[in-house]
Protein backbone atom coordinates (compact mmCIF):
# COMPACT_ATOMS: atom_id res chain seq x y z
CA UNK A 1 0.00 0.00 0.00
CA UNK A 2 1.45 3.66 -0.90
CA UNK A 3 4.45 1.88 -2.56
CA UNK A 4 4.18 4.64 -5.00
CA UNK A 5 4.45 7.35 -2.50
CA UNK A 6 8.31 8.89 -2.41
CA UNK A 7 7.61 10.64 1.08
CA UNK A 8 7.70 6.65 3.01
CA UNK A 9 11.42 6.11 1.64
CA UNK A 10 13.52 6.96 4.31
CA UNK A 11 10.68 8.95 6.36
CA UNK A 12 11.93 10.05 9.60
CA UNK A 13 9.98 7.99 12.77
CA UNK A 14 9.00 10.22 15.94
CA UNK A 15 8.74 8.46 19.19
CA UNK A 16 8.96 9.75 22.67
CA UNK A 17 6.12 12.10 21.81
CA UNK A 18 3.35 10.98 24.06
CA UNK A 19 4.89 11.19 27.66
CA UNK A 20 5.65 15.13 27.16
CA UNK A 21 2.48 15.76 25.36
CA UNK A 22 1.01 14.33 28.77
CA UNK A 23 2.63 17.11 31.53
CA UNK A 24 0.71 19.50 33.55
CA UNK A 25 1.75 22.37 31.88
CA UNK A 26 1.06 21.13 28.63
CA UNK A 27 -2.13 19.90 29.38
CA UNK A 28 -2.86 23.05 30.92
CA UNK A 29 -2.03 24.88 27.93
CA UNK A 30 -4.27 22.35 26.07
CA UNK A 31 -7.10 23.39 28.24
CA UNK A 32 -6.78 26.88 27.63
CA UNK A 33 -6.82 26.50 23.81
CA UNK A 34 -9.49 24.16 23.61
CA UNK A 35 -11.86 26.83 25.40
CA UNK A 36 -11.03 29.74 23.27
CA UNK A 37 -13.78 31.43 21.60
CA UNK A 38 -16.45 29.00 22.90
CA UNK A 39 -17.64 31.10 25.56
CA UNK A 40 -19.84 30.40 29.00
CA UNK A 41 -20.78 27.36 27.98
CA UNK A 42 -21.83 24.62 30.53
CA UNK A 43 -19.38 21.95 30.42
CA UNK A 44 -16.51 24.40 30.61
CA UNK A 45 -18.42 25.98 33.65
CA UNK A 46 -18.37 22.28 35.23
CA UNK A 47 -15.19 21.80 34.61
CA UNK A 48 -13.81 24.59 35.92
CA UNK A 49 -15.25 24.24 39.38
CA UNK A 50 -12.24 21.70 39.72
CA UNK A 51 -10.07 21.97 36.90
CA UNK A 52 -6.88 21.41 38.65
CA UNK A 53 -8.15 18.29 39.99
CA UNK A 54 -9.47 17.47 36.54
CA UNK A 55 -6.11 18.36 34.96
CA UNK A 56 -4.42 16.05 37.29
CA UNK A 57 -6.96 13.46 36.84
CA UNK A 58 -6.64 13.63 32.92
CA UNK A 59 -2.92 13.14 32.85
CA UNK A 60 -3.02 9.79 35.41
CA UNK A 61 -5.68 8.24 32.65
CA UNK A 62 -3.10 8.80 30.35
CA UNK A 63 -0.27 7.84 31.59
CA UNK A 64 -2.24 4.38 32.44
CA UNK A 65 -3.81 4.38 29.45
CA UNK A 66 -7.08 3.86 31.27
CA UNK A 67 -8.57 7.56 29.31
CA UNK A 68 -12.17 6.36 26.83
CA UNK A 69 -13.45 8.66 24.29
CA UNK A 70 -16.86 9.79 25.59
CA UNK A 71 -20.04 9.71 23.62
CA UNK A 72 -21.16 11.65 21.27
CA UNK A 73 -23.70 13.72 20.80
CA UNK A 74 -24.69 14.59 16.97
CA UNK A 75 -26.86 16.86 15.49
CA UNK A 76 -27.18 17.10 11.72
CA UNK A 77 -26.95 20.78 10.35
CA UNK A 78 -28.05 21.73 6.94
CA UNK A 79 -25.25 24.43 5.76
CA UNK A 80 -23.39 24.57 2.98
CA UNK A 81 -24.97 20.69 2.72
CA UNK A 82 -26.42 18.25 4.77
CA UNK A 83 -23.88 16.35 7.26
CA UNK A 84 -23.54 14.90 11.04
CA UNK A 85 -21.66 17.13 13.46
CA UNK A 86 -19.76 14.75 16.05
CA UNK A 87 -19.36 16.86 19.70
CA UNK A 88 -17.59 15.71 22.39
CA UNK A 89 -17.81 17.48 26.15
CA UNK A 90 -14.98 19.73 26.63
CA UNK A 91 -13.62 17.78 29.75
CA UNK A 92 -11.57 15.18 29.45
CA UNK A 93 -12.19 15.12 25.67
CA UNK A 94 -11.40 18.75 23.85
CA UNK A 95 -8.51 18.66 26.25
CA UNK A 96 -6.92 15.64 25.02
CA UNK A 97 -7.79 16.84 20.99
CA UNK A 98 -6.06 20.02 21.47
CA UNK A 99 -3.40 18.19 23.45
CA UNK A 100 -2.57 15.79 20.35
CA UNK A 101 -3.04 18.69 17.92
CA UNK A 102 -0.53 21.18 19.47
CA UNK A 103 2.04 18.42 20.90
CA UNK A 104 1.95 16.01 17.68
CA UNK A 105 -0.61 16.17 14.85
CA UNK A 106 1.11 20.15 13.66
CA UNK A 107 4.87 19.59 14.39
CA UNK A 108 4.69 16.21 13.35
CA UNK A 109 2.42 15.49 10.47
CA UNK A 110 1.76 18.79 8.89
CA UNK A 111 5.44 19.73 7.51
CA UNK A 112 4.85 16.49 5.54
CA UNK A 113 2.45 18.07 3.42
CA UNK A 114 2.45 19.64 -0.15
CA UNK A 115 2.92 23.43 -0.16
CA UNK A 116 -0.62 23.36 -2.32
CA UNK A 117 -2.65 21.43 0.93
CA UNK A 118 -4.59 23.66 2.11
CA UNK A 119 -7.87 23.17 4.95
CA UNK A 120 -7.26 24.26 8.32
CA UNK A 121 -3.71 24.56 8.57
CA UNK A 122 -2.34 27.69 9.64
CA UNK A 123 -1.22 30.28 7.07
CA UNK A 124 -3.26 27.56 4.29
CA UNK A 125 -6.77 28.60 4.70
CA UNK A 126 -9.05 29.45 2.02
CA UNK A 127 -8.02 33.12 0.93
CA UNK A 128 -4.34 31.27 0.07
CA UNK A 129 -5.92 28.59 -1.89
CA UNK A 130 -7.74 30.98 -3.71
CA UNK A 131 -4.00 33.30 -3.93
CA UNK A 132 -2.19 30.72 -5.65
CA UNK A 133 -4.62 29.56 -8.27
CA UNK A 134 -5.05 32.81 -9.49
CA UNK A 135 -1.17 32.85 -9.49
CA UNK A 136 -1.31 29.47 -11.72
CA UNK A 137 -3.60 31.23 -13.66
CA UNK A 138 -1.00 33.25 -15.31
CA UNK A 139 0.60 30.54 -17.56
CA UNK A 140 -2.47 30.67 -19.61
CA UNK A 141 -1.27 27.96 -22.05
CA UNK A 142 -0.30 25.15 -19.10
CA UNK A 143 -3.62 25.77 -17.77
CA UNK A 144 -6.14 25.94 -20.50
CA UNK A 145 -8.31 23.17 -18.87
CA UNK A 146 -9.15 21.99 -15.47
CA UNK A 147 -9.63 18.78 -13.79
CA UNK A 148 -11.92 19.37 -10.50
CA UNK A 149 -13.19 16.47 -8.62
CA UNK A 150 -14.05 15.80 -4.79
CA UNK A 151 -14.13 11.95 -2.90
CA UNK A 152 -17.19 10.60 -2.34
CA UNK A 153 -18.37 10.80 1.56
CA UNK A 154 -14.86 11.70 2.16
CA UNK A 155 -14.58 11.80 6.09
CA UNK A 156 -17.24 9.01 6.52
CA UNK A 157 -15.41 6.82 4.74
CA UNK A 158 -11.82 6.84 5.68
CA UNK A 159 -10.94 3.81 6.54
CA UNK A 160 -9.21 3.65 10.27
CA UNK A 161 -7.10 0.33 9.57
CA UNK A 162 -5.56 2.21 6.32
CA UNK A 163 -5.11 5.57 8.24
CA UNK A 164 -3.63 3.39 11.63
CA UNK A 165 -0.34 1.75 8.62
CA UNK A 166 -0.05 5.44 7.27
CA UNK A 167 0.36 6.80 10.73
CA UNK A 168 2.53 4.33 12.24
CA UNK A 169 4.95 5.29 9.26
CA UNK A 170 5.33 8.27 10.86
CA UNK A 171 4.84 7.62 14.67
CA UNK A 172 6.86 4.76 16.02
CA UNK A 173 5.82 6.07 20.13
CA UNK A 174 3.62 2.93 21.21
CA UNK A 175 1.39 5.18 24.14
CA UNK A 176 1.31 7.98 21.10
CA UNK A 177 -0.61 5.27 18.75
CA UNK A 178 -2.50 3.51 21.12
CA UNK A 179 -4.25 7.21 22.17
CA UNK A 180 -4.69 8.14 18.45
CA UNK A 181 -6.12 4.63 17.86
CA UNK A 182 -8.33 5.29 20.70
CA UNK A 183 -9.86 8.32 19.12
CA UNK A 184 -9.88 7.04 15.34
CA UNK A 185 -11.64 3.65 16.63
CA UNK A 186 -14.74 6.14 19.27
CA UNK A 187 -16.35 7.08 15.90
CA UNK A 188 -17.29 5.73 11.77
CA UNK A 189 -14.74 7.30 9.77
CA UNK A 190 -13.48 10.48 10.97
CA UNK A 191 -16.12 12.20 12.67
CA UNK A 192 -16.36 16.32 11.69
CA UNK A 193 -16.48 18.41 14.79
CA UNK A 194 -13.64 16.18 15.97
CA UNK A 195 -10.14 19.14 16.09
CA UNK A 196 -7.87 16.10 15.10
CA UNK A 197 -10.65 14.98 12.59
CA UNK A 198 -8.85 17.55 10.05
CA UNK A 199 -5.26 16.80 10.46
CA UNK A 200 -5.92 13.17 10.14
CA UNK A 201 -8.04 13.86 7.02
CA UNK A 202 -5.21 15.72 5.31
CA UNK A 203 -2.53 12.90 6.59
CA UNK A 204 -5.01 10.36 4.67
CA UNK A 205 -4.48 12.09 1.49
CA UNK A 206 -0.95 13.36 2.01
CA UNK A 207 0.65 10.40 -0.21
CA UNK A 208 -1.79 11.06 -2.94
CA UNK A 209 -0.65 14.61 -2.59
CA UNK A 210 2.96 13.75 -3.30
CA UNK A 211 1.74 11.09 -5.82
CA UNK A 212 0.46 13.79 -8.01
CA UNK A 213 3.22 16.36 -7.58
CA UNK A 214 5.81 14.05 -7.77
CA UNK A 215 4.99 10.44 -9.78
CA UNK A 216 2.61 11.71 -12.30
CA UNK A 217 4.62 15.20 -12.21
CA UNK A 218 1.46 17.68 -11.95
CA UNK A 219 2.20 20.81 -12.11
CA UNK A 220 -0.70 22.88 -11.32
CA UNK A 221 -2.72 21.06 -8.19
CA UNK A 222 -5.04 22.18 -5.55
CA UNK A 223 -6.51 20.46 -2.65
CA UNK A 224 -8.63 22.40 0.07
CA UNK A 225 -10.11 19.33 2.15
CA UNK A 226 -11.41 16.66 -0.67
CA UNK A 227 -11.79 19.54 -2.93
CA UNK A 228 -9.27 19.21 -6.39
CA UNK A 229 -8.59 21.02 -9.20
CA UNK A 230 -5.84 20.31 -11.10
CA UNK A 231 -4.59 21.99 -14.28
CA UNK A 232 -3.38 21.31 -17.68
CA UNK A 233 -2.57 22.14 -21.02
CA UNK A 234 -4.19 19.23 -22.54
CA UNK A 235 -8.05 17.95 -21.98
CA UNK A 236 -7.31 13.76 -23.15
CA UNK A 237 -4.44 13.90 -20.59
CA UNK A 238 -6.97 14.80 -17.55
CA UNK A 239 -9.37 12.71 -18.25
CA UNK A 240 -6.12 10.00 -18.62
CA UNK A 241 -5.16 11.29 -15.21
CA UNK A 242 -8.48 11.28 -13.84
CA UNK A 243 -8.76 7.32 -14.56
CA UNK A 244 -5.39 6.45 -12.76
CA UNK A 245 -6.78 9.21 -9.81
CA UNK A 246 -9.68 6.92 -9.66
CA UNK A 247 -7.37 3.76 -9.42
CA UNK A 248 -4.67 5.22 -6.59
CA UNK A 249 -7.63 5.99 -4.73
CA UNK A 250 -9.82 2.85 -4.66
CA UNK A 251 -6.67 0.65 -4.45
CA UNK A 252 -4.67 2.64 -2.06
CA UNK A 253 -7.41 4.56 0.28
CA UNK A 254 -10.54 2.52 0.03
CA UNK A 255 -11.96 5.96 -1.65
CA UNK A 256 -14.29 6.52 -4.44
CA UNK A 257 -14.24 9.60 -6.68
CA UNK A 258 -17.41 11.21 -6.35
CA UNK A 259 -19.66 11.02 -10.14
CA UNK A 260 -19.71 14.74 -10.80
CA UNK A 261 -16.31 15.31 -11.57
CA UNK A 262 -15.63 17.58 -14.89
CA UNK A 263 -12.70 18.50 -17.45
CA UNK A 264 -13.60 21.68 -18.72
CA UNK A 265 -11.47 25.04 -20.22
CA UNK A 266 -11.04 27.18 -17.80
CA UNK A 267 -11.27 30.19 -19.68
CA UNK A 268 -15.07 29.59 -20.84
CA UNK A 269 -16.59 28.12 -17.70
CA UNK A 270 -14.06 29.31 -14.57
CA UNK A 271 -13.05 27.17 -11.66
CA UNK A 272 -15.49 27.06 -8.57
CA UNK A 273 -12.96 26.85 -6.33
CA UNK A 274 -12.78 28.01 -2.31
CA UNK A 275 -16.03 29.96 -2.76
CA UNK A 276 -14.68 32.01 -5.60
CA UNK A 277 -15.37 31.42 -9.45
CA UNK A 278 -11.79 32.29 -11.31
CA UNK A 279 -10.70 32.92 -14.27
CA UNK A 280 -7.33 33.84 -15.70
CA UNK A 281 -8.57 37.77 -16.17
CA UNK A 282 -11.33 37.79 -13.24
CA UNK A 283 -12.57 36.25 -10.23
CA UNK A 284 -16.07 36.53 -8.69
CA UNK A 285 -18.13 35.29 -5.53
CA UNK A 286 -19.21 32.10 -5.84
CA UNK A 287 -23.43 32.76 -6.19
CA UNK A 288 -24.51 30.38 -2.85
CA UNK A 289 -22.28 33.35 -0.93
CA UNK A 290 -24.16 36.10 -2.84
CA UNK A 291 -27.05 34.95 -1.77
CA UNK A 292 -26.33 34.05 1.61
CA UNK A 293 -24.88 37.28 2.21
CA UNK A 294 -28.44 38.88 0.46
CA UNK A 295 -30.33 37.27 3.14
CA UNK A 296 -28.13 38.28 6.18
CA UNK A 297 -28.49 42.12 5.36
CA UNK A 298 -31.77 41.71 4.40
CA UNK A 299 -32.36 40.31 8.01
CA UNK A 300 -30.68 43.04 9.94
CA UNK A 301 -27.23 40.83 10.59
CA UNK A 302 -24.84 42.03 13.30
CA UNK A 303 -22.17 44.22 11.74
CA UNK A 304 -19.36 41.33 12.62
CA UNK A 305 -21.56 39.26 9.55
CA UNK A 306 -21.41 41.86 7.24
CA UNK A 307 -17.48 42.50 7.91
CA UNK A 308 -16.99 38.74 7.45
CA UNK A 309 -18.73 38.77 4.25
CA UNK A 310 -16.98 42.24 2.71
CA UNK A 311 -13.70 40.26 3.56
CA UNK A 312 -14.64 37.50 1.29
CA UNK A 313 -15.56 40.11 -1.33
CA UNK A 314 -12.06 42.41 -1.32
CA UNK A 315 -10.24 39.05 -2.46
CA UNK A 316 -12.22 39.48 -5.99
CA UNK A 317 -13.79 41.42 -8.76
CA UNK A 318 -16.55 42.45 -6.83
CA UNK A 319 -16.84 46.31 -6.14
CA UNK A 320 -20.21 46.77 -8.06
CA UNK A 321 -21.51 44.16 -6.20
CA UNK A 322 -20.72 45.14 -2.95
CA UNK A 323 -22.17 48.49 -3.59
CA UNK A 324 -25.64 47.02 -4.91
CA UNK A 325 -25.78 44.74 -1.87
CA UNK A 326 -25.49 47.47 0.92
CA UNK A 327 -27.17 50.28 -1.66
CA UNK A 328 -30.04 47.59 -1.25
CA UNK A 329 -29.54 46.90 2.66
CA UNK A 330 -29.95 51.12 2.79
CA UNK A 331 -32.77 51.14 0.72
CA UNK A 332 -34.39 48.01 2.34
CA UNK A 333 -35.23 46.12 -0.71
CA UNK A 334 -33.14 42.97 -0.30
CA UNK A 335 -31.16 41.61 -3.31
CA UNK A 336 -32.69 40.09 -6.33
CA UNK A 337 -30.34 39.04 -9.12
Amino acid sequence: MCESDPKNKGMKRHGNLFENMCSTERLELADKEARRGKGPRADIRLHDANREGNIALLRELLLNREYRTSAYRVFKVYEPKERDVYMLPFFPDRIVHHALVKNVLEPVLVPTFTRDTYSCIKGRGIHAAFERLKAALKDREGTRYCLKLDIKKFYPSVDHEVLKVLLRRKIKDADMLWLMDEIIDSAPGLPIGNYTSQYFANYYLNGFDHWIKEVKGVRYYFRYADDIVILGPDKKELHLLLADIKTYLKVELRLKVKENHQVFPVEKRGIDFVGYVTYPTHSRVRKSIKQACARKLKHNCSPATIASYMGWFTHCNSRHLTKKLLREKLQGTGYKK
